[in-house]
């Protein structure tokens, strides 16, 4: 695993958090090491603590008769071997990795950990499902909760690039069902199966994620007049505006919509609204809930990566991560993880940025990093730093 030393750390070590340059962060022996087909849980669990604190509560809560005899240990090697090192240091070597992998291939369902490729949502149903048994991270209004949500559309030949905001609420709408309030996390699996079948070449992830109309009981806008919304007709998706936005009407504005012949056949529902909501209306602005990209785990040729924010806002730089970026000898070598930074991210990711990369038609014509972030996405997670303050 070479030279370099990788003690435990007891206690608790806060998440990085930067903003700027990150040039005395990145470079060689930076990140998890990867070794024995790793890479899918080095990225998901770089991504997940390194600058976030918002997975922390897998890391203290406290056991419960419910847990596992080896629940304890279990939560001691991620946070003591893995996290803390990761946060204090920013290194972690690869066997100190294999003893969660050792006890998650003993203690799960999930078999083949230590040795095989595995997708992410595998190592997050073994640790975060089974053996932490940590609470659904969403909560739907179907009564299922689940703890990642997996895009389920059909393709529009229209969208050359959609953006995550598009396919979410395409999904949502899809589905018919909402989330009952908004969650500290949400990780969006991208609509692609297996390592090879994409249902788009390329997908833009929204920097910002709105999910004001896809919350439960969550005050809305009327799409015409900006009024609070008390009716919503999906029937009526994309046109008097676009997206779920465009489904949320007050009564006038439902009436006069739905006298034009083509919508007269239209059901609508009356929305449920919080009732000191209606009686303020007149003086409060309806608030839209936001949530926060901070990271996507990318996959091309079976090898997962990942481009993670350094910390919260806007003004927080961006960096990739390889865990077997290079590799020192052969058979009996090892791999030499690797943090780059990425200060064009937030440009891509932009309404101008993203219309040059749609320019460019041959994907060999992007740039290196733009490339695997828009045709290589396979999992984008969000944080709500609202929410996050209470969990």
């Amino acid at each position: 695993f070479g030279q370099v030393d990788c003690p435990a750390i007891p206690g608790a070590v806060r998440p990085i958090c930067r903003k700027g340059d990150l040039h005395d962060i990145c470079g060689k022996y930076k990140g998890i090491q990867g070794h024995h087909n790793s890479c899918y849980l080095d990225a998901t669990l770089f991504s997940m603590f390194t600058f976030t604190s918002v997975f922390d509560s897998l890391l203290f809560r406290p056991p419960t008769e419910n847990d596992i005899v080896h629940y304890e240990e279990v939560q001691r090697v991620l946070r003591e071997e893995i996290v803390n090192p990761l946060r204090a240091n920013l290194y972690v070597r690869a066997d100190r990795v294999m003893k969660l992998r050792t006890l998650l291939e003993n203690l799960s369902s999930v078999t083949g950990l230590t040795s095989e490729e595995k997708d992410p949502e595998e190592f997050l149903t073994s640790l975060v499902a089974q053996i932490l048994r940590a609470k659904p991270f969403l909560k739907l209004s179907s009564g299922q909760e689940a703890y990642h949500y997996q895009l389920f559309v059909e393709k529009d030949e229209h969208l050359t690039m959609p953006s995550v905001q598009q396919l979410f609420e395409q999904s949502f709408l899809t589905s018919d069902i909402k989330l009952k309030e908004v969650p500290s996390c949400l990780i969006i699996q991208m609509p692609r199966f297996g390592k090879s079948f994409k249902m788009y070449p390329r997908i833009l992830p929204s920097q910002l994620l709105d999910v004001t109309d896809i919350i439960e009981d969550s005050p809305r806008q009327c799409t015409v007049c900006g009024k609070l919304a008390e009716f919503e007709c999906k029937e009526c998706f994309g046109q008097c505006g676009a997206g779920l936005e465009s489904t949320a009407f007050c009564g006038q504005c439902l009436e006069t919509a739905h006298s034009h012949q083509r919508r007269s056949s239209h059901a609508w529902r009356h929305l449920t609204v919080p009732v000191e909501f209606s009686i303020l209306q007149d003086h409060c602005p309806i608030p839209r809930l936001y949530m926060e990209l901070f990271a996507v785990v990318c996959i091309e040729t079976s090898h997962y990566v990942a481009f993670v924010k350094c910390g919260s806002g806007s003004e927080a730089p961006w960096c990739f991560f390889d865990s077997m970026a290079d590799r020192k000898g052969e058979q009996n070598g090892y791999n030499i993880p690797e943090m780059v930074s990425c200060p064009d991210l937030p440009s891509w990711l932009s309404d101008d940025g993203a219309r040059l990369l749609q320019e460019m038609k041959d994907d060999r014509q992007l740039p290196e990093h733009a490339k695997r972030l828009l045709c290589d996405a396979y999992m984008c997670m969000y944080q709500s730093p609202d929410v996050m303050m209470y969990r």
